[in-house]
């Protein structure tokens, strides 16, 4: 008989209650300050990193190996047969590749890695349909097979108050640099094939790169029903109003707001609001 055990790491922005509810096993990134290191969603909050920016902006670190083979120890040990790890991007993160790693000295577990090619509370979308599936008592080789076709319903974009953090911590990608931002130009921030981060389109100022947010949910919501979640990072007033304007548009099947865990919130700063979008068509 099948059991089949869950990992994610942080960056999928799913609360510490929604994993224990769920029962997906957390491995937290790091994030690492002059003076000390503390785990993601664990050891410090958002509002922490926020407050300290214009200090200290800290680094960042994939789970420690130590970690990740301290969780498959102790799934072996409860006797779980087989393991699904859902990480985020390879190309933003080594955690795929650790994980792997990791998995080649734990050989009496039947694995399956997978690399969403995105973050935040989209790689958490994915996350939860699998942890559904794990559930409903599918069998590992069904919900493996079917993990590629939930990514392909789920998205994600998001516009930032300054591109600072994002050069500072070398996540820029493909996406435009100072030229914009001298002329208050925002971008519309997606994630391509590859996983990096890439201008989906630009607006001039705020109000203009949240109109545009809403014509990409628009564009979704005319083809069926989506499950909608408001993205915010230091913007909690700013989320809810956003949440506000976007709530009573046709074919919102369920609607929510999720904060960009500490370790992303680094590499954003404070002001981002974006938009997880899962297809339900």
């Amino acid at each position: 008989m099948q059991k089949i055990a869950l990992l994610t790491d942080s960056a999928c922005d799913l609360s510490l209650e929604t994993l224990k509810e769920n029962n997906i096993n957390l491995l937290p990134l790091n994030i690492i300050y002059s003076y000390g290191e503390f785990e993601d969603k664990i050891g410090i909050t958002p509002e922490e990193i926020y407050e300290k920016l214009s200090i200290e902006i800290p680094s960042t670190s994939l789970p420690s190996s130590q970690k990740i083979n301290d969780i498959l120890t102790k799934l072996e040990e409860e006797e779980y047969t087989h393991v699904i790890a859902i990480t985020l991007s390879s190309s933003l993160s080594g955690t795929f590749n650790a994980i792997r790693l990791a998995l080649e000295d734990h050989p009496k577990l039947i694995s399956h890695i997978y690399d969403s090619k995105i973050l935040a509370y989209p790689e958490g979308m994915i996350v939860l349909e699998v942890a559904k599936g794990i559930k409903e008592g599918l069998s590992f080789e069904n919900i493996v097979n079917t993990i590629p076709e939930i990514k392909k319903k789920i998205s994600g974009y998001f516009t930032l108050d300054t591109l600072e953090y994002l050069k500072k911590g070398g996540r820029i990608g493909k996406v435009a640099g100072t030229i914009g931002e001298m002329l208050n130009l925002k971008p519309i921030i997606g994630i391509d094939d590859d996983g990096a981060y890439h201008t989906v389109c630009k607006a001039r100022g705020k109000k203009q790169a949240l109109s545009k947010l809403t014509d990409i949910l628009k564009e979704s919501l005319t083809k069926g029903k989506c499950n909608v979640y408001v993205l915010q990072a230091g913007s909690i007033e700013e989320g809810n109003s956003y949440l506000d304007s976007i709530k009573n548009l046709n074919n919102i099947a369920e609607i929510g707001i999720s904060s960009i865990s500490p370790a992303l919130g680094v590499h954003t700063g404070p002001g981002l609001i974006g938009l997880a979008i899962q297809e339900l068509y």
